[in-house]
C-alpha cells in the first residue's frame, strides 16, 4: 500500500453566519484528496477530506511541506505490521523538520491530510472508516446510532430574540432534539432573552447549550455566568480565550453546571493544559476538539483513550464540526455525540443526503471510507480536486 499523490484546493465556505465573534463571510476551506494504491493488484482508490470549518483554507503548506515529505518518505516506513498505511507515521514524516510548539500553523494542514488518508484506508478495505476505527482503538463495532445536536442560533441582521424559538421547531420538524445557539453578539438582557425563547418550545434547560465563541474577558465571562448558572443549561461553550487556563479554572470553580471547549485547540499538550491547569471536571464538562484542525482522527482518538485513563469517559467528548468527519469519529470510537449544522455552510455542513434524524439520532452511512460519496454537492467539489491527481 503506498500514496501516488495528493491535491489541494481552496473553495468558500458559503457563509454569512455571524457568531458573537465575527463573520463566516469570508471563509475558505482546503479540500485534499489523496490517492492510494492499495496493493496486490487493487485498483487505486480516492480518499478526501476538508479542514471543517471556521479556519482559512491552508494549501501553501501541504503543498510546500507536508505533500512532498510523504511522497519522498519510503513506503514501507508508512505501514504498521499488517501492510496497511498507518496514518500515525505518515504525520511522523510529515513532521520532520518541524520546530515543537506553535501547533496551529501546522496541526490543520497535517489533520486534514490524515483524515483524507483514513478516507482511502477505509475505502481500500471496503469498510467505513468509522468500523476502521473501532477495530483499531476499541476493539469492537462501530455505533450504529449516534446521538446528534444542532449548532444554531446564529445572530442574523435584523434578528429577533423570538426568532431563536422558530429555528428550533424547524429543528425539532426534522427531528433533532437538542440545539445550542449563540451568546455574547448581542447584550446579555437580549441574549437572556433569547435564551427564554429557546426554552420556551424545549422540554427542558437539559435540551440547550450556549457557546460564546471566546467572547469575554475576565469580568463579562463572570457576569454571563452568574447570569446563566440559574438555567442549568446542558453547557456554557468557549466562554473565554481557550488558552486561558486561569480564568476557565476560576469559571469552574464558581459555575456549578457543565463548560465545555476545545474546537480552538490544536494539539494534545494544549488539551493536556486544559485538564490539568483549567479546572477541567471531568465527571461533568466536555471536550469538542476538531479533528482534521488538531492533526487527524489518530491524534484524537490517542487523546481520548489517554483522558480515559485519567477517568474521562468517553460520552465527555464532542467533536466539533458538524459532518461527516466528527460523524464518523464519534461512531468509531463511540463518543458522546456530533454536531450538526442543517442548513449551514453550503456545501460542507450537514451528513449524507440519505441521512435522517430520527428523536435526536442518526445511524451512520455504512459507505466504504468516510462517506463522502454521499454528500452530492461536497463530493461534486472533492471529485474536481480528485480530477487532477496521478494514477500511478
Amino acid at each position: 500500500m503506498r500514496i501516488i499523490d495528493l491535491q489541494e484546493a481552496a473553495f468558500p465556505v458559503q457563509s454569512t453566519m455571524r457568531n458573537a465573534v465575527f463573520s463566516f463571510a469570508e471563509m475558505t476551506t482546503s479540500i485534499v484528496a489523496v490517492r492510494l494504491d492499495p496493493g496486490s493488484g487493487r485498483a487505486p482508490v480516492t480518499g478526501y477530506a476538508f479542514n471543517s470549518t471556521g479556519r482559512y483554507a491552508c494549501g501553501q503548506p501541504m503543498r510546500e511541506r507536508f505533500f512532498p515529505r510523504l511522497l519522498r518518505a519510503r513506503p514501507e516506513s508508512l505501514l504498521d505490521g499488517d501492510g496497511v498505511l498507518d496514518p500515525a507515521r505518515a504525520v511522523t514524516a510529515m513532521l520532520v523538520g518541524e520546530k515543537p510548539g506553535g501547533h496551529a500553523e501546522r496541526s490543520i494542514a497535517i489533520g486534514t491530510i490524515e483524515t483524507a488518508l483514513w478516507d482511502a484506508i477505509g475505502k481500500a478495505q471496503d469498510l467505513p472508516t468509522a468500523e476502521v476505527l473501532a477495530r483499531r482503538y476499541r476493539g469492537g463495532t462501530m455505533q450504529r446510532k449516534v446521538s446528534v445536536y444542532v449548532g444554531g442560533g446564529w445572530y442574523r441582521p435584523g434578528g429577533v430574540p423570538q426568532d431563536v424559538a422558530d429555528e428550533i421547531r424547524g429543528h425539532q420538524a426534522a427531528g433533532y432534539t437538542h440545539v445550542k445557539i449563540k451568546v455574547g453578539g448581542a447584550s446579555l438582557d437580549e441574549d437572556l432573552r433569547r435564551i427564554d425563547c429557546a426554552l420556551s418550545v424545549l422540554p427542558d434547560s437539559s435540551h440547550l447549550a450556549v457557546d460564546a465563541n471566546c467572547k469575554f474577558q475576565r469580568d463579562e465571562a463572570l457576569v454571563y455566568a452568574k447570569a446563566l448558572a440559574p438555567y442549568d443549561l446542558r453547557w456554557f461553550e468557549e466562554p473565554c480565550d481557550p488558552n486561558d487556563y486561569a480564568l476557565m479554572a476560576e469559571l469552574a470553580s464558581v459555575y456549578a453546571p457543565p463548560l465545555a471547549v476545545g474546537e480552538n485547540l490544536y494539539g494534545n499538550q494544549e488539551v493536556t493544559n486544559l485538564v490539568r491547569l483549567g479546572g477541567w471536571r471531568s465527571e461533568k464538562d466536555l471536550i469538542q476538539v476538531d479533528p482534521p484542525q488538531s492533526y487527524g482522527l489518530h491524534a484524537f482518538a490517542s487523546m481520548a483513550l489517554g483522558l480515559e485513563a485519567q477517568g474521562w469517559g468517553a460520552g465527555s467528548h464532542f467533536p466539533h464540526g458538524g459532518n461527516q468527519m466528527s460523524l464518523a469519529l464519534v461512531a468509531g470510537l463511540g463518543l458522546g455525540g456530533c454536531e450538526a449544522y442543517p442548513g449551514v455552510f453550503g456545501s460542507f455542513g450537514g451528513f449524507a443526503d440519505d441521512t435522517r434524524v430520527e428523536d435526536g439520532f442518526v445511524h451512520p452511512p455504512q459507505r466504504p471510507g468516510i462517506g463522502f460519496e454521499g454528500h452530492g454537492a461536497l463530493h461534486a467539489l472533492m471529485s474536481s480536486v480528485g480530477a487532477g491527481l496521478k494514477t500511478s
